[in-house]
């Protein structure tokens, strides 16, 4: 296992398929809480990355993308998770036929 971190550490992860970020990773990557993060496969590894503040985003690659392609992003991926969201919300709700 390839790591930055001097040993790894294992989390639990609960029923709800929630895991905690050790507090030293939190402060070392600025991970504020509550908060959002990425989490996404890259082979055959999960990544978790802290989505960046607007402030950090302005000017951050000036000439590589498109104007704007990194906050679009980040739109993009935080309206998904709000459908995600009310879509769990609806699958709570008593069907009318009970």
């Amino acid at each position: 296992m390839s790591s930055n971190t001097a040993e790894a550490e294992v989390v639990r992860v609960s029923q709800k398929g929630q895991a905690t970020i050790p507090k030293s990773l939190r402060e070392k990557f600025g991970i504020e809480t509550p908060g959002e993060v990425f989490v996404y496969e890259e082979g055959d590894r999960i990544v978790i990355e802290p989505v960046p503040t607007l402030e950090e985003l302005h000017g951050i690659h000036a000439g590589e993308r498109e104007p704007g392609a990194v906050t679009a992003k980040v739109r993009e991926l935080k309206a998904a998770e709000k459908r995600r969201e009310a879509d769990r919300v609806e699958d709570l709700r008593p069907s009318s036929g009970e």
